[in-house]
């Protein structure tokens, strides 16, 4: 069938932080930028980001951008790259600054200057008192960023495909990403979008388990798409579980309530997070308060009658504060958790949040693969930033603060390269029209007819495997059982069909696709687990409880074919500072 065709300089698939900051640099720059987002650009999860953005601008407390790595490579277990972590870190104070003067209204105290809170993981000095180095927007920061990159986006005349769903990436005969393939999700039509160059910033893939922070379009489209086309997927096994859900739900409840000064009660009313973290305490990394919460409720010290969660206590802090530093949080509480944290504590336990591996980028943004069995090489042509890629800043556990940092600082250094890449490649590749044949099969696939497995069924079936097989804690046995289940709900995606096609809307199809996609990043995530046989950050291996530097100091690699695992070194010698080596990660 004939497919309507745009020409564009740079394509970006996700409106998020890091694909709105991308499009900002190339269309200030008179670059002709498509952004396609299968939701209302504001709508994207980076709305949801709570606590704030991490910068050493020492406007609370004292800080400084090497502070902040050392906290960052700690943090990540020392699995973090730390090329990529000191230009990260760096780069956060100008990043924040920009974000500043573009018109994001950040909270400020009484000299003007942008307000800074205490966050987790954070350290003066080198592993001394705690740091204030994340910058807030009340308790909404996400969503005042967004609105902001979004409106100046427009101010720059940046072209908005809303509602339209990315379904495969097509390559050329000499391996450079052209383009992608996409549908109107209103009309089900598809739409060739050719590119001289494609960004990858379609978030993460929390919904690949029962609960979850995320939000409902958060299923690894990006991470998928990069899959199909051969390039691998990076650390997937370290996915973090925030420890601050509203229990039994998912929803967020910000690590900036600890910040400000709140703390995690069990039954017995005893702040149990001065046994685990007796420095940090409720301030430790998310990995350590996560496993905390969970092994209280295990050890039969959880709270409520089934005694299967904590409490967070923010009463104390008093309704001022809370009205003025966390009024999401109150109103969050109240509709989710019927309880107004002014007068008694929110019932919280650890949700599924985000994911630190992802597409393996450069520091530029720019994808890198492995060649067969030989070195890494950048593919032509493609980009990835945010949530799906792994330039790894977050190794084995991201510090809070550091995920709106990552995708600002990477979305505008993908924005940067790409602009010097397009000065040296003017004109657009050939087309496959083979390549774009097989993109247009993946959605004519769901218009079989017949009984058979409905999405819902298979996707609750696949959502409750994940959760059960890959959660908080997990052993040999529990993973090897999960990745059978994993394969057996694989090969059940034949039997999918889409019940009554002639009733549907068209949102049925994407249901469909996206739980393709949640299958194959799933399968990366279990596998990857499975391989690792170490405790190390978010992978927690109670079989194997300690951390093993000298064997697996390493980044997996999931390739999609034949579901290979393969390996390669952590860059672990900064730009200009002095390598922070290993060491017993404890707060």
């Amino acid at each position: 069938m004939p497919i309507t065709r745009r020409h564009f300089d740079a394509l970006i698939i996700g409106a998020g932080g890091a694909g709105l900051n991308a499009a900002l640099r190339l269309a200030t720059a008179d670059a002709r930028v498509a952004v396609v987002s299968k939701v209302f650009p504001t709508r994207s999860h980076t709305v949801a980001a709570q606590g704030g953005v991490n910068a050493a601008l020492a406007n609370v407390l004292p800080d400084n951008w090497h502070w902040h790595m050392f906290d960052t490579v700690k943090g990540s277990d020392y699995l973090g790259d730390q090329d990529a972590i000191e230009y990260m870190c760096r780069e956060a104070i100008p990043t924040v600054y920009e974000l500043e003067h573009a018109g994001v209204p950040f909270s400020r105290i009484d000299n003007g200057k942008i307000y800074q809170r205490a966050f987790g993981g954070q350290s003066q000095n080198f592993g001394g008192p705690q740091a204030a180095r994340t910058c807030a927007a009340a308790d909404r920061t996400g969503h005042a960023i967004l609105h902001t990159l979004y409106q100046q986006n427009i101010r720059a005349r940046t072209h908005f495909f809303d509602e339209y769903f990315a379904v495969d990436l097509i390559r050329d005969q000499e391996g450079a990403v052209v383009g992608a393939l996409v549908m109107e999700i209103e009309s089900g039509e598809p739409l060739l979008i050719e590119s001289k160059t494609t960004l990858l910033a379609t978030g993460g893939c929390g919904q690949v388990f029962r609960t979850t922070s995320n939000a409902h379009i958060n299923t690894g489209d990006g991470m998928a798409m990069a899959l199909r086309i051969g390039v691998p997927l990076m650390d997937m096994e370290f996915y973090q579980f925030h420890p601050t859900g509203i229990a039994g739900k998912g929803m967020l409840i910000t690590e900036g309530v600890r910040g400000e000064g709140g703390y995690l009660v069990n039954k017995e009313g005893e702040r149990f997070m001065e046994r685990y973290a007796p420095n940090a305490k409720d301030l430790a990394s998310r990995d350590v308060v996560a496993r905390a919460i969970v092994t209280e409720v295990k050890e039969g010290r959880g709270c409520g009658p089934q005694r299967d969660h904590v409490m967070l206590k923010l009463d104390h802090l008093g309704e001022e504060v809370i009205a003025k530093r966390l009024p999401g949080i109150r109103e969050s509480a109240r509709i989710f958790a019927g309880v107004d944290p002014v007068e008694e504590p929110i019932p919280v336990f650890p949700t599924a949040h985000y994911v630190m591996g992802g597409i393996p980028t450069d520091r530029f943004g720019r994808v890198v693969s492995p060649v067969g069995s030989g070195p890494e090489e950048v593919v032509p042509g493609l980009y990835a930033a945010g949530e799906c890629a792994c330039v790894s800043v977050h190794g084995a556990n991201r510090l809070g603060g550091n995920s709106l940092l990552d995708i600002l600082v990477f979305g505008r250094a993908a924005g940067i390269d790409i602009m010097d890449y397009l000065r040296e490649n003017r004109h657009h590749r050939p087309m496959d029209e083979t390549a774009v044949e097989k993109a247009v099969a993946r959605l004519t696939r769901w218009e079989k007819k017949g009984e058979g497995i409905s999405v819902r069924e298979l996707r609750d079936e696949f959502r409750k495997s994940m959760e059960d097989h890959a959660g908080v804690f997990r052993t040999e046995e529990v993973m090897t059982e999960g990745v059978d289940r994993l394969k057996a709900i694989r090969a059940k995606l034949a039997d999918v069909r889409l019940k009554d096609q002639s009733a549907v809307f068209n949102t049925a199809r994407v249901e469909a696709l996206e739980l393709e996609n949640l299958i194959d990043v799933g399968m990366s995530i279990a596998l990857s687990a499975l391989a690792r046989k170490e405790s190390r950050g978010a992978h927690s291996r109670p079989d194997y409880p300690k951390r093993d530097d000298q064997s697996w100091l390493k980044h997996s690699l999931y390739t999609q074919e034949g579901d290979r695992m393969d390996y390669k070194p952590v860059r672990s010698k900064p730009l200009t500072v002095e390598t922070f080596p290993p060491k017993e990660r404890v707060y």
